[in-house]
């Protein structure tokens, strides 16, 4: 029961993470995320309007690929932003306090990492139902 809850979480986390990143991208293409003088870092989080939607989905769709797909993209978003804003630790911390929520949901699905894996794991390792083989026309066949 509690995996319900977890994936229903994790979806409900990248799904606004992919509506964020999405009107980003589609407000200012390419150039959302000028801020960060790191070219890799915006080519990163404009990444993120795919990899968001897809980690939904394959969280979605019960798949070990996007419970572990959702980690990574969550420990590489969470460093992105505090490397990108990591000036403002002397500057002005208070500035920090938006990377609260990102963190936060960071740090839920990491630690939901191995139990959500197993469990999926053991759900999605039992055998599939499957068709019948079609039957052999070589019996019927005249020759």
């Amino acid at each position: 029961m509690w995996t319900r809850w977890v994936l229903a979480v994790y979806v409900i986390g990248f799904l606004e993470g992919a509506c964020v990143h999405i009107l980003d991208v589609a407000r200012d293409g390419i150039h959302a995320y000028a801020s960060f003088p790191q070219v890799p870092l915006q080519a990163f989080f404009v990444s993120l309007a795919i990899l968001d939607p897809l980690v939904a989905v394959l969280v979605g769709l019960v798949r070990r690929e996007g419970v572990w797909l959702a980690s990574a993209v969550m420990v590489t978003d969470v460093f992105a932003n505090w490397w990108g804003n990591r000036h403002w630790l002397q500057n002005d911390p208070v500035k920090l306090l938006p990377l609260l929520p990102i963190t936060l949901f960071g740090l839920f699905v990491v630690a939901f990492l191995i139990p959500l894996h197993r469990t999926v794991t053991r759900t999605t390792g039992r055998p599939q139902v499957t068709l019948p083989p079609p039957p052999d026309d070589s019996r019927t066949a005249q020759p």
